[in-house]
């Protein structure tokens, strides 16, 4: 009896979680969204966090787990979460993204959000998704195998997530709030951090610089998120090579490199062996922009890995190789070989594609208003837009699921536009002038259930172009293929990759080059199609996929909770 007794109290005392249990009460956290006082690069802000913690808390669960977060806004601002990758089966009620999925969680405020977990297996994240909010509130989910299963490789002796952000000195919502209202583009970030810290390049920074410490011969699973704001990222460490094994919640086929390539929105799991002369080395971090255009922040981040044991003094660690910042070669020959899994995940690519979508991905202007060019900052005294086939999204006042939900006239229209409104050289050096100011609208996609749908992401060459990585809520989506200059829908589809092609959330589109992905739309609801670069979102480049339910037992939009947040607007 007393063995039985001290059983049940250990069971109860770890909560089932990572000893092969599994608990049948769904796990809870509690996100408390405040003010935080930090000090970076010489200088002490107060900046919005979850919990007190930059990055915030991570998350951790098993795969086809339930778990509740419990959202208190304390801060002087809106907030939504969102759980990104997380494809929340006939759930989108707690997906975040402010005015698509729900209202704001005003101040004072909370909701408690479920969150679905289902196919997902690996490194995923979660943020905020109102305004600029995210650049300080996000944090890790990770997701592990069912008790009765094992990763797809030797088990790691440690697991760490790597979480890349940017860092102002201003006040994020200051460095927003101007953007906005200059109509011109934001002030690049400060610095780049690793883990909350921007490493010893960096002033003031050298006794934080965050340090990985190992033991010689071991292997380590590093879960790695860009969630930086703008930039797409090289990251290496010295003398050392990278294993990936996953991306974006899904396993992938073992790639070894010496660096990867990451842009916002994604995750890579990739195992580190320690198995060089025990020491310090550095892992380091650095931005990739095909765009000379484009302002960024050109710095380096860094972090420190340390053997553990007793070795002799060294000198400086040495910076590993990294990608110059426009070496646009480099950043594909990364994406492009990554490969999905076949062995965990049966061939699912949809073959027979019955909705073909073309979409171009534009940078673009509007006029200054009142004509008054002095107080607008975009190309030619206009203010930046930004457009997926020429449609700047304007986000409405009542969140597109409640008025799809409760049949709400008059917050959105269904005649998103699925083929490019102009045919013309995308990539040309001569573009026609009547494009370069986009349309307004508040346009969504309607999609019946069951739809396998191809969607071509075209990049156009207005103002210069750059890389966009697209990001779709609710669905991973297979990248079957990609390449430069325009599309050629009789010769690209040719070269598809249709045996096994990586599962993704989130892909980078080539400047003036293009991407297509395909997926079978068999998760009813509202789910938003965006950028990840922050200042594109900001600026439009986002549409909404509305599906519709299905027949069959688990096809149906559930209804929403009882204590979604009110649809009305708070400065």
């Amino acid at each position: 009896m007393w063995v039985l007794k001290t059983a049940i109290f250990l069971q109860i005392l770890y909560g089932f979680c990572f000893l092969g249990l599994h608990s049948q009460t769904p796990k809870q956290y509690d996100f408390v969204v405040e003010e935080t006082q930090y000090t970076r690069l010489c200088s002490n802000k107060s900046i919005l966090t979850v919990n007190g913690e930059f990055p915030g808390p991570t998350i951790s669960a098993y795969k086809n787990d339930t778990i509740y977060v419990n959202v208190y806004n304390k801060g002087k601002h809106n907030i939504t979460i969102h759980w990104h990758g997380v494809k929340m089966p006939s759930y989108p009620w707690s997906d975040g993204p402010e005015y698509i999925t729900q209202c704001p969680i005003k101040p004072g405020e909370k909701f408690r959000q479920k969150v679905i977990f289902s196919t997902e297996e690996g490194t995923l994240w979660w943020h905020a998704h109102s305004d600029w909010s995210r650049a300080t509130v996000h944090g890790a989910i990770i997701i592990y195998p069912q008790e009765d299963k094992a990763f797809p490789f030797p088990k790691p002796h440690a697991e760490v997530p790597i979480i890349f952000g940017e860092w102002w000195k201003n006040d994020v919502w200051e460095v927003f709030t101007e953007f906005q209202t200059s109509g011109g583009s934001p002030n690049s970030s400060d610095a780049i951090t690793i883990n909350g810290q921007p490493g010893d390049m960096y002033p003031c920074s050298k006794s934080g610089t965050f340090k990985l410490n190992v033991d010689y011969g071991k292997t380590y699973l590093l879960r790695i998120v860009n969630a930086a704001m703008n930039l797409i990222l090289f990251f290496s460490i010295s003398k050392h090579k990278l294993k990936v094994v996953g991306a974006d919640g899904c396993y992938t086929k073992p790639l070894i490199r010496d660096y990867i390539a990451i842009s916002p929105g994604q995750t890579i799991d990739a195992l580190l062996c320690a198995d060089q002369l025990p020491g310090q080395y550095y892992m380091a971090a650095r931005a990739y922009s095909s765009s000379t255009a484009v302002l960024f922040d050109n710095t380096t981040t860094t972090a420190i890995l340390h053997y553990n044991g007793i070795y002799p003094p060294i000198p400086r660690p040495s910076l590993p190789y990294l990608p110059y910042y426009n070496d646009t070669q480099a950043a594909f020959d990364f994406f492009g070989s990554l490969r999905g899994l076949p062995i965990k995940y049966p061939k699912t690519v949809p073959l027979n594609a019955t909705a073909h979508i073309e979409t171009t991905l534009s940078l673009n202007s509007f006029p200054c208003p009142n004509n008054d060019t002095q107080s607008c900052e975009g190309p030619n005294g206009t203010r930046f837009a930004s457009s997926i086939n020429n449609i700047s999204f304007v986000s409405p006042s009542i969140d597109i699921l409640e008025a799809y939900y409760y049949h709400i006239n008059g917050v959105y229209s269904n005649d998103f536009p699925t083929f490019p409104p102009f045919l013309f050289n995308f990539t040309g050096e001569y573009l026609p002038l009547e494009l370069l100011i986009p349309e307004n609208g508040t346009k969504v996609i309607v999609l019946n259930f069951g739809t396998e749908v191809e969607l071509v992401f075209q990049g156009t060459n207005l103002f210069g172009g750059i890389d966009h990585p697209m990001h779709l809520h609710g669905y991973s989506f297979h990248v079957i293929g990609y390449g430069f200059g325009n599309f050629d829908k009789d010769k690209d589809p040719l070269k598809y990759n249709l045996n096994d092609p990586p599962l993704l959330n989130t892909v980078v589109v080539p400047r003036n080059g293009w991407t297509t992905i395909r997926f079978k739309a068999t998760n009813p609801g509202v789910w938003l199609m965006h950028c990840h670069l922050e200042r594109h979102i900001t600026w439009g480049m986002e549409t909404v996929f509305i599906v519709k339910n299905g027949t069959g037992r688990n096809e149906t939009l559930l209804p929403p909770p009882a204590d979604m947040p009110p649809c009305r607007r708070i400065i």
